[in-house]
Protein backbone atom coordinates (compact mmCIF):
# COMPACT_ATOMS: atom_id res chain seq x y z
CA UNK A 1 0.00 0.00 0.00
CA UNK A 2 2.82 2.39 0.87
CA UNK A 3 4.49 1.80 -2.48
CA UNK A 4 1.26 2.49 -4.42
CA UNK A 5 0.73 5.62 -2.37
CA UNK A 6 4.23 6.85 -3.13
CA UNK A 7 3.71 6.24 -6.86
CA UNK A 8 0.44 8.11 -6.65
CA UNK A 9 2.20 11.10 -5.08
CA UNK A 10 4.85 10.95 -7.81
CA UNK A 11 2.10 11.18 -10.43
CA UNK A 12 0.68 14.21 -8.62
CA UNK A 13 4.10 15.89 -8.40
CA UNK A 14 4.95 15.44 -12.10
CA UNK A 15 3.16 18.66 -13.16
CA UNK A 16 5.14 20.58 -10.54
CA UNK A 17 8.42 18.98 -11.63
CA UNK A 18 7.76 19.84 -15.27
CA UNK A 19 6.70 23.36 -14.25
CA UNK A 20 9.84 23.81 -12.18
CA UNK A 21 12.02 22.66 -15.11
CA UNK A 22 10.20 25.09 -17.41
CA UNK A 23 10.62 27.93 -14.93
CA UNK A 24 14.31 27.18 -14.50
CA UNK A 25 14.86 27.39 -18.27
CA UNK A 26 12.76 30.53 -18.41
CA UNK A 27 14.71 32.20 -15.61
CA UNK A 28 17.97 31.57 -17.50
CA UNK A 29 16.66 33.27 -20.62
CA UNK A 30 15.12 36.29 -18.85
CA UNK A 31 18.29 38.25 -18.13
CA UNK A 32 16.37 41.50 -18.13
CA UNK A 33 14.24 40.52 -15.13
CA UNK A 34 14.70 42.66 -12.00
CA UNK A 35 16.70 41.20 -9.13
CA UNK A 36 13.77 40.62 -6.85
CA UNK A 37 11.80 38.68 -9.51
CA UNK A 38 14.79 36.54 -10.43
CA UNK A 39 15.62 35.55 -6.85
CA UNK A 40 11.98 34.95 -6.12
CA UNK A 41 11.71 32.47 -9.00
CA UNK A 42 14.95 30.69 -8.10
CA UNK A 43 14.00 30.34 -4.46
CA UNK A 44 10.60 29.02 -5.43
CA UNK A 45 12.11 26.45 -7.84
CA UNK A 46 14.68 25.40 -5.24
CA UNK A 47 11.98 24.87 -2.62
CA UNK A 48 9.87 22.93 -5.11
CA UNK A 49 12.75 20.63 -6.10
CA UNK A 50 13.66 20.14 -2.44
CA UNK A 51 10.16 19.04 -1.60
CA UNK A 52 10.00 16.72 -4.58
CA UNK A 53 13.46 15.21 -4.01
CA UNK A 54 12.33 12.53 -1.50
CA UNK A 55 10.06 11.02 -4.16
CA UNK A 56 13.17 9.79 -6.00
CA UNK A 57 14.55 8.28 -2.83
CA UNK A 58 11.35 6.91 -1.38
CA UNK A 59 12.97 3.61 -0.48
CA UNK A 60 15.23 5.40 2.00
CA UNK A 61 12.67 7.63 3.74
CA UNK A 62 9.08 6.55 2.97
CA UNK A 63 7.87 8.05 6.27
CA UNK A 64 8.16 11.56 4.80
CA UNK A 65 5.06 11.00 2.68
CA UNK A 66 3.29 8.57 4.99
CA UNK A 67 2.98 11.30 7.62
CA UNK A 68 1.10 13.61 5.26
CA UNK A 69 -2.66 13.32 5.16
CA UNK A 70 -4.69 13.70 2.00
CA UNK A 71 -6.19 16.98 3.28
CA UNK A 72 -2.75 18.45 3.92
CA UNK A 73 -1.58 17.29 0.49
CA UNK A 74 -4.48 19.13 -1.13
CA UNK A 75 -3.77 22.35 0.79
CA UNK A 76 -0.05 22.16 -0.04
CA UNK A 77 -0.85 21.58 -3.73
CA UNK A 78 -3.22 24.59 -3.85
CA UNK A 79 -0.62 26.76 -2.11
CA UNK A 80 2.06 25.81 -4.66
CA UNK A 81 -0.30 26.46 -7.57
CA UNK A 82 -1.03 29.93 -6.20
CA UNK A 83 2.69 30.62 -5.83
CA UNK A 84 3.30 29.38 -9.36
CA UNK A 85 0.57 31.56 -10.85
CA UNK A 86 1.78 34.56 -8.83
CA UNK A 87 5.35 34.09 -10.12
CA UNK A 88 4.16 33.80 -13.73
CA UNK A 89 2.02 36.92 -13.29
CA UNK A 90 4.94 38.90 -11.86
CA UNK A 91 7.13 37.65 -14.72
CA UNK A 92 4.63 38.88 -17.32
CA UNK A 93 4.30 42.26 -15.57
CA UNK A 94 8.09 42.73 -15.47
CA UNK A 95 8.47 41.91 -19.15
CA UNK A 96 5.56 44.20 -20.02
CA UNK A 97 7.14 47.04 -18.04
CA UNK A 98 10.47 46.50 -19.78
CA UNK A 99 8.74 46.65 -23.17
CA UNK A 100 6.96 49.86 -22.20
CA UNK A 101 10.18 51.49 -20.91
CA UNK A 102 12.07 51.16 -24.15
CA UNK A 103 14.99 53.64 -24.30
CA UNK A 104 14.72 56.54 -26.72
CA UNK A 105 17.46 58.19 -28.73
CA UNK A 106 20.66 58.54 -26.73
CA UNK A 107 22.60 61.69 -27.61
CA UNK A 108 26.10 61.85 -26.07
CA UNK A 109 27.23 65.35 -25.09
CA UNK A 110 30.93 66.18 -24.70
CA UNK A 111 32.13 69.53 -23.35
CA UNK A 112 35.69 70.78 -23.85
CA UNK A 113 37.64 73.85 -22.76
CA UNK A 114 40.61 74.20 -25.08
CA UNK A 115 41.58 77.90 -25.16
CA UNK A 116 40.95 81.27 -23.55
CA UNK A 117 39.53 82.87 -26.72
CA UNK A 118 38.02 81.80 -30.05
CA UNK A 119 37.50 84.05 -33.08
CA UNK A 120 33.89 83.36 -33.98
CA UNK A 121 33.90 85.60 -37.07
CA UNK A 122 36.63 83.70 -38.85
CA UNK A 123 35.02 80.42 -37.81
CA UNK A 124 31.70 81.48 -39.32
CA UNK A 125 33.38 82.73 -42.49
CA UNK A 126 35.17 79.44 -43.18
CA UNK A 127 32.19 77.24 -42.20
CA UNK A 128 29.30 79.38 -43.43
CA UNK A 129 27.36 76.44 -44.90
CA UNK A 130 27.27 74.63 -41.55
CA UNK A 131 26.24 77.59 -39.38
CA UNK A 132 22.76 77.59 -37.84
CA UNK A 133 21.29 81.11 -37.64
CA UNK A 134 21.48 82.51 -34.09
CA UNK A 135 18.39 83.06 -31.97
CA UNK A 136 19.41 86.65 -31.18
CA UNK A 137 22.05 89.12 -32.27
CA UNK A 138 23.82 89.45 -28.91
CA UNK A 139 25.30 85.95 -28.65
CA UNK A 140 28.77 84.81 -27.67
CA UNK A 141 28.50 81.46 -29.44
CA UNK A 142 27.75 79.81 -32.78
CA UNK A 143 26.20 76.44 -33.61
CA UNK A 144 27.42 74.29 -36.47
CA UNK A 145 25.50 71.31 -37.85
CA UNK A 146 27.25 68.53 -39.74
CA UNK A 147 25.57 65.71 -41.68
CA UNK A 148 26.87 62.16 -41.59
CA UNK A 149 26.76 61.29 -45.28
CA UNK A 150 28.11 57.77 -44.66
CA UNK A 151 25.19 56.86 -42.37
CA UNK A 152 22.60 58.66 -44.50
CA UNK A 153 23.69 58.57 -48.19
CA UNK A 154 20.37 60.08 -49.37
CA UNK A 155 20.83 63.30 -47.38
CA UNK A 156 22.04 65.14 -50.51
CA UNK A 157 18.97 64.06 -52.47
CA UNK A 158 16.37 65.02 -49.85
CA UNK A 159 15.65 68.40 -48.35
CA UNK A 160 15.97 67.11 -44.82
CA UNK A 161 18.19 64.69 -42.88
CA UNK A 162 17.57 62.24 -40.11
CA UNK A 163 18.35 63.86 -36.77
CA UNK A 164 20.17 60.74 -35.59
CA UNK A 165 22.72 61.33 -38.37
CA UNK A 166 23.27 65.02 -37.54
CA UNK A 167 26.15 66.20 -35.36
CA UNK A 168 26.11 69.58 -33.62
CA UNK A 169 28.97 71.68 -32.33
CA UNK A 170 28.41 74.71 -30.07
CA UNK A 171 31.46 77.00 -29.97
CA UNK A 172 31.75 79.76 -27.36
CA UNK A 173 33.89 82.85 -27.62
CA UNK A 174 35.49 82.28 -24.20
CA UNK A 175 36.99 78.93 -25.29
CA UNK A 176 34.42 76.18 -24.65
CA UNK A 177 33.22 73.68 -27.25
CA UNK A 178 30.21 71.39 -26.71
CA UNK A 179 29.60 68.48 -29.08
CA UNK A 180 26.23 66.74 -29.51
CA UNK A 181 25.81 63.26 -30.99
CA UNK A 182 29.55 62.91 -31.61
CA UNK A 183 31.41 59.76 -30.60
CA UNK A 184 34.61 59.93 -28.59
CA UNK A 185 36.91 58.91 -31.45
CA UNK A 186 35.35 61.55 -33.75
CA UNK A 187 35.68 64.44 -31.28
CA UNK A 188 39.28 65.27 -32.21
CA UNK A 189 38.31 65.93 -35.82
CA UNK A 190 35.71 68.51 -34.78
CA UNK A 191 38.05 70.16 -32.27
CA UNK A 192 40.71 70.64 -34.95
CA UNK A 193 38.22 72.80 -36.86
CA UNK A 194 38.01 75.14 -33.85
CA UNK A 195 41.72 75.10 -32.99
CA UNK A 196 42.50 76.97 -36.21
CA UNK A 197 40.58 79.98 -34.85
CA UNK A 198 41.57 79.71 -31.17
CA UNK A 199 44.15 81.73 -29.28
CA UNK A 200 45.70 80.92 -25.93
CA UNK A 201 45.50 77.15 -26.35
CA UNK A 202 45.77 75.31 -23.06
CA UNK A 203 48.54 72.75 -22.51
CA UNK A 204 45.97 70.37 -21.01
CA UNK A 205 42.43 70.43 -22.34
CA UNK A 206 39.55 69.95 -19.90
CA UNK A 207 36.55 67.82 -20.81
CA UNK A 208 33.29 66.53 -19.37
CA UNK A 209 30.64 64.04 -20.58
CA UNK A 210 26.87 64.17 -20.40
CA UNK A 211 23.93 62.32 -22.00
CA UNK A 212 20.60 63.53 -23.37
CA UNK A 213 17.89 60.90 -23.83
CA UNK A 214 15.11 61.85 -26.24
CA UNK A 215 11.87 60.01 -25.42
CA UNK A 216 8.78 61.28 -27.31
CA UNK A 217 6.46 59.26 -25.01
CA UNK A 218 7.77 60.90 -21.83
CA UNK A 219 4.90 62.02 -19.62
CA UNK A 220 6.63 65.21 -18.46
CA UNK A 221 8.56 67.71 -20.55
CA UNK A 222 11.85 66.77 -18.91
CA UNK A 223 13.20 64.43 -16.26
CA UNK A 224 16.68 64.58 -14.80
CA UNK A 225 19.03 61.91 -13.54
CA UNK A 226 22.65 61.28 -12.65
CA UNK A 227 24.74 62.69 -15.55
CA UNK A 228 21.80 62.57 -17.94
CA UNK A 229 18.55 64.34 -18.76
CA UNK A 230 15.47 62.96 -20.51
CA UNK A 231 13.53 65.21 -22.89
CA UNK A 232 10.48 64.75 -25.04
CA UNK A 233 12.22 66.46 -27.90
CA UNK A 234 15.79 67.73 -28.35
CA UNK A 235 15.45 70.82 -30.50
CA UNK A 236 17.95 73.50 -31.49
CA UNK A 237 16.84 75.63 -28.55
CA UNK A 238 17.43 72.67 -26.25
CA UNK A 239 20.93 72.32 -27.69
CA UNK A 240 21.52 76.03 -27.04
CA UNK A 241 20.38 75.78 -23.41
CA UNK A 242 22.25 72.57 -22.58
CA UNK A 243 25.35 73.72 -24.44
CA UNK A 244 25.45 77.08 -22.64
CA UNK A 245 25.32 75.52 -19.17
CA UNK A 246 27.87 72.79 -19.97
CA UNK A 247 30.18 75.34 -21.62
CA UNK A 248 30.05 77.60 -18.55
CA UNK A 249 30.62 74.65 -16.24
CA UNK A 250 33.74 73.34 -17.98
CA UNK A 251 35.17 76.88 -18.27
CA UNK A 252 34.46 77.50 -14.60
CA UNK A 253 36.48 74.37 -13.79
CA UNK A 254 39.47 75.93 -15.54
CA UNK A 255 39.23 79.22 -13.63
CA UNK A 256 38.74 77.42 -10.33
CA UNK A 257 41.94 75.52 -11.10
CA UNK A 258 43.75 78.80 -11.77
CA UNK A 259 42.60 80.28 -8.48
CA UNK A 260 43.53 77.07 -6.65
CA UNK A 261 47.04 77.47 -8.03
CA UNK A 262 47.24 81.01 -6.63
CA UNK A 263 45.95 79.82 -3.27
CA UNK A 264 48.65 77.15 -3.24
CA UNK A 265 51.33 79.77 -3.98
CA UNK A 266 50.24 81.98 -1.11
CA UNK A 267 50.01 78.95 1.16
CA UNK A 268 53.66 78.16 0.42
CA UNK A 269 54.63 81.79 1.08
CA UNK A 270 52.82 81.74 4.40
CA UNK A 271 54.58 78.51 5.41
CA UNK A 272 57.90 80.11 4.51
CA UNK A 273 57.09 83.13 6.66
CA UNK A 274 56.17 80.80 9.49
CA UNK A 275 59.57 79.07 9.32
CA UNK A 276 62.03 81.92 8.70
CA UNK A 277 60.01 84.96 9.82
CA UNK A 278 60.11 86.71 6.43
CA UNK A 279 59.35 86.14 2.76
CA UNK A 280 61.32 86.54 -0.43
CA UNK A 281 58.56 87.37 -2.92
CA UNK A 282 59.52 90.10 -5.33
CA UNK A 283 57.26 93.00 -6.08
CA UNK A 284 56.93 92.01 -9.76
CA UNK A 285 55.72 88.52 -8.80
CA UNK A 286 53.16 89.99 -6.45
CA UNK A 287 51.87 92.30 -9.16
CA UNK A 288 51.55 89.33 -11.52
CA UNK A 289 49.38 87.53 -8.98
CA UNK A 290 47.24 90.65 -8.58
CA UNK A 291 46.67 90.87 -12.33
CA UNK A 292 45.95 87.15 -12.60
CA UNK A 293 43.34 87.25 -9.84
CA UNK A 294 41.58 90.30 -11.31
CA UNK A 295 41.58 88.89 -14.85
CA UNK A 296 40.13 85.55 -13.70
CA UNK A 297 37.30 87.26 -11.86
CA UNK A 298 36.58 89.52 -14.83
CA UNK A 299 36.56 86.58 -17.26
CA UNK A 300 34.14 84.58 -15.12
CA UNK A 301 31.69 87.46 -14.74
CA UNK A 302 31.96 89.13 -18.14
CA UNK A 303 33.03 86.48 -20.67
CA UNK A 304 31.18 83.48 -19.25
CA UNK A 305 28.07 85.53 -18.42
CA UNK A 306 27.54 83.28 -15.44
CA UNK A 307 24.70 85.37 -14.03
CA UNK A 308 23.04 86.29 -17.32
CA UNK A 309 19.85 84.39 -18.04
CA UNK A 310 19.53 82.90 -21.50
CA UNK A 311 17.19 84.65 -23.93
CA UNK A 312 15.52 81.34 -24.71
CA UNK A 313 14.90 80.76 -21.00
CA UNK A 314 13.25 84.17 -20.79
CA UNK A 315 10.89 83.38 -23.66
CA UNK A 316 9.94 79.77 -22.87
CA UNK A 317 9.07 78.30 -19.47
CA UNK A 318 9.98 74.79 -20.69
CA UNK A 319 13.53 75.76 -21.54
CA UNK A 320 13.76 77.86 -18.39
CA UNK A 321 13.07 74.66 -16.46
CA UNK A 322 15.94 72.90 -18.25
CA UNK A 323 18.24 75.88 -17.68
CA UNK A 324 17.49 76.07 -13.96
CA UNK A 325 17.78 72.30 -13.51
CA UNK A 326 21.18 72.09 -15.20
CA UNK A 327 22.51 75.07 -13.25
CA UNK A 328 21.45 73.35 -10.03
CA UNK A 329 22.82 70.02 -11.25
CA UNK A 330 26.25 71.52 -11.99
CA UNK A 331 26.09 73.82 -8.94
CA UNK A 332 27.24 76.87 -10.87
CA UNK A 333 26.18 79.35 -8.20
CA UNK A 334 27.80 77.37 -5.37
CA UNK A 335 31.02 76.88 -7.34
CA UNK A 336 31.21 80.57 -8.14
CA UNK A 337 30.70 81.28 -4.44
CA UNK A 338 33.65 79.00 -3.66
CA UNK A 339 35.71 80.74 -6.37
CA UNK A 340 34.83 84.16 -4.96
CA UNK A 341 35.79 83.05 -1.44
CA UNK A 342 39.18 81.85 -2.67
CA UNK A 343 39.72 85.08 -4.56
CA UNK A 344 39.00 87.01 -1.37
CA UNK A 345 41.62 84.90 0.39
CA UNK A 346 44.09 85.72 -2.40
CA UNK A 347 43.14 89.40 -2.24
CA UNK A 348 43.65 89.44 1.53
CA UNK A 349 47.11 87.91 1.15
CA UNK A 350 47.99 90.35 -1.61
CA UNK A 351 47.06 93.33 0.58
CA UNK A 352 49.04 91.86 3.47
CA UNK A 353 52.19 91.37 1.41
CA UNK A 354 51.75 94.77 -0.21
CA UNK A 355 51.65 96.37 3.22
CA UNK A 356 54.77 94.45 4.23
CA UNK A 357 56.59 95.57 1.08
CA UNK A 358 55.41 99.13 1.62
CA UNK A 359 56.65 99.04 5.20
CA UNK A 360 59.97 97.70 4.00
CA UNK A 361 60.23 100.56 1.55
CA UNK A 362 59.26 103.09 4.22
CA UNK A 363 61.87 101.71 6.62
CA UNK A 364 64.48 101.83 3.88
CA UNK A 365 63.61 105.45 3.06
CA UNK A 366 63.72 106.40 6.73
CA UNK A 367 67.12 104.74 7.13
CA UNK A 368 68.35 106.55 4.02
CA UNK A 369 67.15 109.87 5.36
CA UNK A 370 68.89 109.20 8.67
CA UNK A 371 72.11 108.34 6.84
CA UNK A 372 71.89 111.52 4.78
CA UNK A 373 71.28 113.63 7.88
CA UNK A 374 74.22 111.97 9.56
CA UNK A 375 76.41 112.68 6.56
CA UNK A 376 75.30 116.29 6.56
CA UNK A 377 76.18 116.60 10.23
CA UNK A 378 79.57 115.04 9.66
CA UNK A 379 80.27 117.38 6.77
CA UNK A 380 79.24 120.36 8.89
CA UNK A 381 81.49 119.26 11.75
CA UNK A 382 84.36 118.70 9.35
CA UNK A 383 83.97 122.16 7.86
CA UNK A 384 83.84 123.74 11.31
CA UNK A 385 86.92 121.79 12.40
CA UNK A 386 88.90 122.78 9.33
CA UNK A 387 88.06 126.48 9.61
Amino acid sequence: MGLFRIRGLEMRLKPFLSSSTHLLNQSRSLQALPAYGHHRGVSYIASLVFRCRPAAGCARSPRLFFSVSSHQELEWREEQQQSLSSFIKDDRQDRFRLQQDKPGRFVPVRAFFLSTSIDLRSLQFQNSFDIIPPASRATNYVILRFYDVKSDPHVMELDFANESNCHYMVVFQYGSVVLFNVSEHEADGYLKIVEKHASGLLPEMRKDDYVVVEIPTLKTWMQGGLDYIMLKNLSIDGIRIIGSVLGQSIALDYYIGQVDGMVAEFTDINHEMKKIGTFTVKKEKLFQLVGKANSNLADVILKLGLFERSDIAWKSAKYAQIWEYLRDEYELTQRFGSLDYKLKFVEHNIHTFQDILQNRKSVFMECLIIVLIALEILISLYSVYTH
